[in-house]
């Protein structure tokens, strides 16, 4: 195991908090896109709706 020496604990919060923010901005762009194909979903049947007519 590597030694990290007096400062471990800042290192392991440093560690802990980027892989926290870096999850949080995959979870966020995941739930964003489906969002967004969801929209585009409703917007492709209000047109083929539209087109018939």
């Amino acid at each position: 195991m590597i030694d990290l020496g007096q400062h471990w604990e800042f290192i392991t919060a440093a560690y802990a908090g980027t892989i926290a923010v870096v999850g949080g901005l995959i979870g966020w762009t995941v739930f964003s896109a489906r969002a967004a194909k969801a929209r585009v979903e409703v917007l492709e049947a209000a047109r083929q709706t539209r087109r018939q007519k």
